[in-house]
């Protein structure tokens, strides 16, 4: 083997070797679903011990005897880091550094010490220790078995890149943040379509098809040239043409022009190892305005399944097998057609109904759920897009509901080889457009609430699934909620929304610092339960129920059930009792049960 490459076990990634992250490197950005998603991979990937799973690459700069500079590959190493510390593996002091950044080094020294002493949160890496909690609370939530994991690690390996000596590090980093170095599946999928086409025309059409759908972030429409937008879309940019039916009609429908200029020979594509320009001017894409649900590959996977009409049971949403799963689209010419034009109408309904992130105004630094459709406007000589509520103005309770329902299965399922609720959507809307997504995700959440056995006295703590608390409080905010003649939660209120939670909180804590000491079964019990982010869960630690009110109001406010409960504390001796907890638990249950 090549002396600039090794294989490494994950499991002894920092056995008798340090890494920097030098100073030119982001600081620790991965969240919750980056996080789950490595967990998962490696827990769902080893079914058979016998066999190993590469991870991917870590490039690094050897600088001194045993020392590697990180160039590519940080978050990923950082995340290892987290997860092997909290599975109890031992490792030597400044194993894993970052240069010049204290807060980050001294974090990672506290964790890797096993020193759970509180610091000043000026004094620590916020997103470091964000990241030790999520995946506490993930083994926590999904009962995984710590040492099973360990002996999966040892069957996991990363590929250890040593870059070529003398090459400037700052230009190489840049490079590889901006085009990439390896062939991504999604563009080994492409090639693997154009090739299966006979004539250069479907070739060009294809491409070009590809490539607009690859801009997740923006709406469909304002990828293409406006020639091609009118050719493809109705009057008002809403929805595709009558008569573009299928892939051929789309060929004879785009002016040639466009064609020539945004395609590539398949050729051109492999050898320079990147993504055609999309050929929009700025002046024409809302950059940064809104956020997908999801990624270009995982939409591609979101197509197949619908196409293929697959069930929920079947794997195919599950990017590990990538190539796999899509292999049968392009077999032959016809069939690699069928999918092209499946995957434009998919995306102008995904686009539509479907709902992401928006960053604008308000709410430009922090994002609020938005589900809104294109729609052209005349702003003097030229045509403009306006984006509007997909049913009805933004405010109105249909939008209002959908958006809300929509926002409760995405924080419940945020790997995106668990969101099948979109294509569930997607097939219903390619039958019929009109029909009703309230009812076809209500159904689906019902399914799910019932198939946890969420009544089971088995099951209590973090044993509770979190679309049993998702779609509690997706209930309570569509019907909203009375105690006693007074309304505590106003139907469809217009200041709340989901955020990303994942972390069980025990109301009465387990460990209180002082006061009553509750039985096992009452402070397990889901009336003395719910789900708020795990900053939230940080901050609230082990206070007693009225000094979480009484300091973290906005963290009450995350869940509807928590605001329920902090009125039942309100209500009498201003106490939290494992009798409250008990009727709150019923209540609840009443209404999951409907």
């Amino acid at each position: 083997m090549d002396n600039n490459l090794k294989i490494v076990p994950v499991s002894g990634i920092f056995t008798n070797i340090s890494y920097v992250i030098p100073i030119y490197q982001r600081n620790y950005a991965w969240v919750e679903m980056q996080i789950e998603q490595l967990i998962e991979d490696i827990d769902s990937s080893i079914d058979d011990l016998n066999k190993n799973y590469f991870l991917g690459n870590l490039i690094v700069n050897q600088t001194d005897n045993n020392v590697y500079e990180v160039i590519d590959g940080q978050q990923r190493l950082t995340t290892l880091f987290l997860l092997e510390n909290y599975l109890g593996m031992n490792f030597a002091k400044d194993v894993l550094r970052f240069e010049a950044r204290e807060k980050s080094n001294r974090t990672l020294n506290m964790i890797n010490n096993k020193n759970n002493a509180e610091l000043l949160e000026e004094l620590v890496s916020v997103e470091i220790l964000a990241g030790y909690q999520i995946i506490d609370n993930y083994f926590k939530t999904k009962d995984i078995d710590k040492n099973e994991l360990m002996k999966k690690l040892e069957k996991v390996f990363l590929v250890r890149v040593q870059v070529p000596k003398g090459i400037d590090l700052n230009h190489y980093f840049e490079v590889m943040n901006t085009r990439g170095e390896q062939l991504e599946l999604h563009e080994i999928a492409k090639a693997k379509f154009l090739e299966v086409l006979d004539t250069e025309h479907d070739k060009k059409t294809a491409a070009l098809i590809w490539e607009k759908c690859s801009d997740m972030d923006s709406y469909i429409q304002m990828n293409f040239d406006p020639k091609v937008r009118k050719a493809l879309f109705t009057e008002d940019w809403a929805s595709i043409k009558d008569n573009i039916c299928d892939f051929d009609s789309i060929r004879e429908n785009v002016p040639n022009d466009e064609e020539d200029r945004n395609s590539v020979p398949l050729i051109e594509i492999l050898k320079n190892k990147k993504l055609l320009n999309n050929g929009v001017s700025k002046d024409e894409v809302e950059n940064e305005r809104f956020e997908s649900t999801i990624s270009f590959p995982n939409f591609i996977l979101q197509v197949n399944t619908v196409i293929e009409k697959l069930g929920e049971e079947d794997s195919t949403l599950d990017d590990k097998h990538f190539l796999d799963n899509l292999s049968w689209a392009w077999e032959t010419a016809d069939r690699a057609k069928n999918f092209l034009y499946h995957m434009l109408k998919c995306r102008v309904l995904f686009d539509k109904y479907i709902l992401k992130r928006e960053y604008a105004r308000d709410y430009k630094e922090a994002g609020k759920w938005s589900l809104q459709r294109i729609e052209k406007y005349r702003d003097g000589k030229s045509d403009k897009p306006k984006y509007v509520g997909t049913f009805g103005d933004d405010v109105s309770q249909n939008n209002k509901q959908i958006r809300t329902l929509q926002s409760c299965l995405r924080i419940t399922y945020t790997s995106p080889k668990t969101m099948h609720w979109i294509s569930l959507i997607l097939t219903k809307l390619l039958e019929n457009e009109s029909c009703d997504i309230i009812e076809i995700l209500e159904d689906y959440c019902k399914t799910k609430v019932i198939q946890s056995n969420f009544e089971d006295e088995k099951i209590s703590g973090f044993g509770y699934e979190r679309i049993v608390f998702t779609y509690l409080d997706y209930l309570l905010y569509k019907d909203g909620y009375s105690y006693f003649d007074r309304e505590i939660i106003p139907p469809l209120r217009d200041d709340w929304q989901f955020q990303f939670r994942s972390s069980i909180e025990h109301f009465q804590p387990q460990h209180p610092v002082e006061g009553v000491h509750w039985e096992r079964d009452d402070l397990d019990g889901f009336g003395n339960l719910a789900l708020i982010t795990v900053s939230g869960n940080s901050k609230f630690s082990n206070l007693p129920p009225a000094g979480k009110i009484s300091s973290y109001p906005s963290i009450i406010e995350q869940s509807l059930k928590l605001k329920i409960m902090k009125e039942l504390v309100n209500h009498d001796d201003e106490k939290w009792t494992e009798e409250k907890a008990s009727k709150h638990k019923e209540e609840m249950f009443r209404i999951l049960k409907g």
